[in-house]
């Protein structure tokens, strides 16, 4: 029955999201840290390079100067071991899932002796945490938005893996229509509008007709693919002053909030999307855990039959909500034509749909999880990058495959439970 103000009660959906992990025993946190702790012996304390690693925290245009930082990479080493070493013990003693507190400072120390390794590896051991941060910022964009996308589709029960086709389509639309009509905003758009069209076909196949929701999603993926690919090499690129030389969106500075320093850069001086993604965010959450819609999504993607026989329209709810999943997946698009670079170029996004999914689950189907996920991968892409100039020996390819490799054991439980809603993938058929 519905509430007083018209909302369906959280207590009459029989759904598994509301169920907790309180009182089950397991041992999966604290192997995930004794783990942790061993790399950490092993890499940053036993294998550390001796110099002192600078950080630099404050820029020349900042209305306040904040003094370098040195750590010692030795020292470091140790005390995140030690740290880590501590927090598996008391997960053992807990032997229940880590409180989000214990999770956040495992995490916090162990990217800090990671980092404060690898740079202490180059030969100038010295990096600009804010340099660092906003080019990460900027990087997982697009991830957040296309985890976002997917977040709407799976929590109303419709696996979404073609992320990385509604992001292909969105870049290449915002590229074509922004530079037939003169207008950075009429691509923004139309990327807006060209995912959407995507998330169509995907919800008539995947509701309407009941067909694989993750053969759909492949299927998409590979035809947006050779379509794109195709007017790009035929239209695009021989034509390209009329078809892909899109303006870009304005960057817009804050001013007095820029110039603080480290968040500064961060928060308040960011392209259009940039903050766009920051609203994004707040809004899923909100709409997510604090309105009847958010409930009503949920509790489609837990138990369908439960929501029906409460009055709830499955599929329908289903339908809008890939609709809209898609629209939120079309922004992420239009970051790369109209803010990263200007023009399209086949097969752009080079897999990120694939990452944003990977980020959506590692943040455990919750918009902030997924955003902080994706600054994960975005943190581990820009640092590939700086190492680059640093002249570290450590391969490229390790840091741009760590981001994976943490997320597998994410997945696998090593750091606390992944469950995505107990009916994503399945199709919905009224009885």
């Amino acid at each position: 029955m519905d509430g007083p103000d018209g909302s369906v009660p959280e207590a009459d959906l029989p759904t598994s999201a509301v169920l907790r992990d309180v009182g089950v025993r397991t041992l999966r946190p604290a192997v995930g840290l004794a783990v942790l702790a061993l790399v950490a012996l092993v890499v940053f304390a036993l294998n550390a390079s001796g110099q002192s690693v600078q950080f630099r925290f404050s820029g020349e245009n900042d209305a306040v100067r904040l003094p370098d930082v040195s750590v010692a990479s030795t020292l470091c080493g140790w005390v995140v071991t030690a740290v880590l070493a501590v927090l598996a013990g008391y997960a053992a003693v807990r032997a229940r899932a880590l409180p989000r507190w214990a999770s956040l400072v495992a995490g916090f120390f162990f990217v800090t002796g990671f980092l404060v390794w690898i740079v202490g590896t180059a030969q100038t051991p010295s990096i600009s945490v804010t340099a660092l941060l906003a080019g990460s910022v900027a990087l997982a964009t697009p991830l957040v938005f296309g985890s976002l996308g997917g977040l709407l589709c799976e929590r109303s029960g419709v696996v979404n893996i073609a992320i990385e086709a509604q992001l292909l389509f969105g870049a290449f639309s915002a590229a074509v229509v922004a530079t037939i009509a003169g207008s950075a905003w009429a691509g923004l758009l139309a990327a807006v509008l060209g995912s959407v069209l995507v998330s169509v076909v995907l919800a008539v196949f995947a509701i309407r007709y009941r067909v694989n929701q993750v053969i759909v999603g492949v299927v998409l993926n590979v035809l947006v693919s050779g379509l794109t690919g195709f007017l790009f090499a035929t239209v695009l690129e021989p034509n390209a002053a009329a078809f892909n030389s899109p303006e870009r969106l304005p960057h817009v500075r804050i001013p007095v909030l820029a110039e603080i320093p480290v968040v500064g850069p961060v928060l308040f001086d960011q392209s259009v999307i940039g903050y766009i993604m920051y609203a994004t965010v707040a809004v899923v959450w909100f709409a997510l855990y604090r309105t009847r819609w958010g409930l009503r999504t949920r509790a489609v993607g837990e138990h369908p039959k439960a929501a029906d026989t409460l009055g709830i329209p499955v599929n329908a709810l289903r339908v809008r909500n890939v609709l809209l999943g898609g629209a939120v997946a079309g922004l992420g698009g239009a970051f790369y034509t109209l803010v990263s670079v200007s023009a399209f170029t086949r097969d752009m996004t080079a897999g990120s749909g694939y990452i944003a999914l990977a980020a959506l689950i590692f943040g455990r189907w919750n918009p902030v999880g997924a955003l902080l996920a994706s600054l994960l991968f975005g943190f581990a892409s820009n640092l590939e990058s700086i190492l680059s100039f640093l002249g570290t020996p450590v391969p490229s390819q390790f840091l741009a495959m760590l981001p994976y490799v943490v997320t597998i054991l994410a997945v696998a439980g090593l750091v606390g439970r992944s469950r995505g809603p107990a009916a994503s993938g399945e199709p919905y058929l009224k009885e």
